[in-house]
């Protein structure tokens, strides 16, 4: 994602009110001294990873949710019902485990 499409997701954010404006500052300024804005709160991830620091067995829901920019816990609901649909859920969350890297590991 290019710097000008990050700012104004960054702005877009702050006119929705997901971020304040200390928040929006702090991270433009962030984002213009070089750095990403992979793992900010509030901030939708665009890349499917597992996550490595909100993960109760691999990960896959805070990955999910941080992607989709929602709570863990819906993810987390989402999968438990889909669990009583034959299985699905299960076998769902298992596929992304096995296929879905962590944070951290290159993308090549």
């Amino acid at each position: 994602m290019s710097m000008a499409d990050e700012l104004d997701k960054l702005a877009s954010l702050h006119e929705r009110g997901v971020i304040t404006a200390e928040e929006f500052q702090r991270l433009k300024s962030r984002l213009l001294d070089g750095a990403s804005l992979e793992g900010t709160p509030g901030v939708v991830d665009s890349t499917m990873r597992r996550s490595l620091d909100d993960r109760w067995i691999g990960g896959v829901c805070g990955g999910l949710a941080r992607m989709m920019g929602v709570e863990t816990w819906i993810i987390r609901l989402a999968v438990t019902l889909l669990i009583f649909f034959w299985g699905t859920g299960l076998i769902i969350y298992v596929l992304l485990w096995v296929f879905v890297p962590p944070e951290g590991a290159d993308a090549a």
